[in-house]
Order: C-alpha cells, then structure tokens, then sequence
C-alpha cells in the first residue's frame, strides 16, 4: 500500500498520541476517528415529513428525558 507524508501542528501530533490505542498505527488511529464520521447537513429535513405536533411531542420527551437525567445526577451527588 502506498503512503503519504503529511505536516501537522505539534498540539495535533500530541493529541493522536494521547488517544492512539495500543498496538495502533497512526494511520489505524486516524481511519478508526474518521470512519462513518457523517455530517451534521446529513440530518437537514429528517424531520420534514412530521406534523408540528409530532415535533412537539419528541421535543418534549426529550425535555422530559433531561430534566429527568438532571435530577438524577443530583440525587446521586447527594
């Protein structure tokens, strides 16, 4: 397999360091981080089939789930 030399800052090559798994190549590090990494314009119009109510309801829940999780974590701080 070919290869390719490539520059980075310092403070990047110190991060890939810290993070690389042991036994992994650089280049197994950078494709494992980059793999099936979408893009947040891939979730443009999900929605867009929805009522507004329906919309209302998962925004709720998912308050619900917060809040929920938000007193929790406080019980569990006690």
């Amino acid at each position: 397999m070919a290869t390719k030399t490539i520059s980075i800052m310092e403070d990047v090559h110190s991060l890939l360091v810290r993070n690389k798994h042991k036994g992994e190549s650089f280049s197994d590090e950078l494709r494992r981080l980059l793999k099936n990494k979408g893009s947040i314009l891939d979730c443009a119009g999900l929605w867009s089939d929805l009522s507004d109510r329906q919309v209302k309801e998962i925004k709720d829940n998912i308050k619900k789930s917060r809040d929920y999780t938000k007193e929790h974590i406080k019980e569990r701080l006690r």
